[in-house]
């Protein structure tokens, strides 16, 4: 009985190998397969340039006047430029006003005021405390024309010296 249990095992382990794949001498090696390489091209190094020097700007006629003010908050710890909706005929007609904020490290911000626009209606982006920080506001009108309104530097801090 004993030599039975024994016979039954090596049978089954036998038929455990076989169907594991174990009994073959030989292995079949996979042929090496030769993948073309080409060479990789490089991106130039230099990024574009963006012109940190304001520009001329464009009046809007008179009927869609809108004074947009430019400034920074002074923070050194939260340095923020902020653009403050002032008023003008085109208060309900303007239906939006771009900021775009090109800091002195590189980095540009943009933010939108959408209608309605009020007097005191702010968009506040992300400044830095250097004094050549460059504020864009530009104004969509009715035709969906984009006019440039301001082109400036924003000085970090103002001081009195009157």
């Amino acid at each position: 009985m004993h030599s039975k249990l024994i016979l039954c095992f090596a049978l089954l382990l036998s038929l455990l190998l076989a169907v594991a794949g174990c009994t073959e001498a030989e292995s079949i090696m996979p042929l090496p397969v030769h993948i073309p390489t080409t060479a990789a091209t490089p991106l130039p190094t230099t990024l574009p340039t963006i012109s940190v020097t304001p520009g001329p700007t464009e009046h809007l006629p008179d009927i869609w006047e809108a004074d947009v003010q430019v400034a920074s908050n002074g923070k050194s710890i939260d340095p923020q430029i902020i653009m403050t909706f002032r008023g003008g005929k085109g208060l309900n007609f303007i239906p939006e006003i771009d900021l775009e904020v090109i800091r002195s490290d590189g980095i540009v911000e943009t933010g939108t005021m959408y209608q309605p626009l009020y007097v005191g209606k702010t968009v506040t982006l992300q400044g830095t405390t250097q004094n050549n920080d460059r504020a864009i506001v530009w104004a969509i009108t009715p035709q969906g024309d984009r006019v440039k309104i301001v082109d400036q530097y924003v000085p970090f801090r103002s001081y009195n010296t009157g």
